[in-house]
């Protein structure tokens, strides 16, 4: 896919983009919505001969120490087969233990046991796919005592390990490192070559007994710091294809556009750079 920016597809944007069909540089669905064959799905098939498509799960577990539930990831798998999106990927988090799914991305402990859980699920998730799995990094509002390595180690190990991509999340990367006091221009040193997307988003401000907590709520416009580390990364790892999420408190579908078009500039001016060097 090109260096584009794109927008994530939302039921009642829907009608509206099959209908008029605005300029944006992809489409991002979430697998899990678009498993059946509903009448939406269809819509969605449709959108295929307009839209690149990147299709981003929510559901597959990566980090649990059961395994990838084989029934889910075989629907996901056809899924894909179906669609033929230009990227796949997934959140560093888990969401299924002994059975029984929890509706949340929950944090896991950055160490060498978790590691090789992880990395085994994404093989065998990429294995299924028969395509590469993008892996999206977290937002985080605690940190582990016993963790022994930092988020971006553990990514750069598991890329090394399994060859995955890596989706970088930079309104993840704002929240996270306010939360944990860390450095967001740690996640710079991540390996420029497995770094196959950018999502940007809103979060929130709490203020709660006298702490800033940042909370990724995916329901406003792209804060300065955030649009600030993506001109950060662009002119660090290059262009690469974009999304602006927008989930909660979804505005009218030219508002979403509106933020594209200004992750479009950043990546165009980054573009511009290259070329010039």
């Amino acid at each position: 896919m090109e260096a584009v920016a794109g927008i994530g597809l939302r039921g009642p944007h829907l009608a509206e983009i099959a209908r008029d069909r605005p300029a944006t540089g992809f489409l991002e669905i979430h697998a899990e919505n678009h498993l059946g064959r509903s009448p939406a799905v269809q819509a969605v098939e449709r959108l295929r001969e307009h839209y690149p498509l990147s299709v981003h799960a929510v559901g597959l577990s990566l980090g649990s120490a059961d395994g990838i539930d084989a029934g889910h990831l075989s629907r996901v798998a056809a899924a894909v087969r179906r669609l033929q999106p230009a990227l796949v990927s997934e959140h560093l988090a888990w969401s299924r233990f002994g059975g029984r799914y929890f509706n949340d991305l929950l944090p896991l402990p950055y160490t060498e046991e978790a590691l090789a859980v992880v990395a085994a699920n994404v093989d065998r998730v990429q294995q299924a796919l028969g395509r590469r799995l993008s892996i999206e990094n977290p937002a985080c509002y605690l940190g582990f005592r016993h963790s022994t390595l930092s988020e971006p180690d553990f990514l750069a190990e598991l890329v090394r390990r399994t060859g995955c991509g890596l989706l970088l999340d930079l309104n993840n990367v704002v929240v996270t490192a306010h939360n944990l006091r860390l450095d967001p221009g740690r996640w710079l040193d991540l390996p420029a070559e497995a770094i196959t997307q950018f999502h940007l988003a809103g979060h929130a401000v709490n203020d709660a007994d006298g702490e800033t907590i940042l909370i990724d709520d995916h329901g406003s416009r792209v804060r300065d710091g955030v649009w600030t580390l993506f001109g950060e990364a662009v002119a660090r790892f290059g262009p690469r294809p974009t999304l602006v999420e927008w989930d909660t408190d979804l505005p009218p579908l030219a508002v979403l556009l509106d933020e594209a078009r200004t992750a479009q500039r950043h990546l165009s001016a980054g573009a511009a750079r290259d070329r010039a060097a």
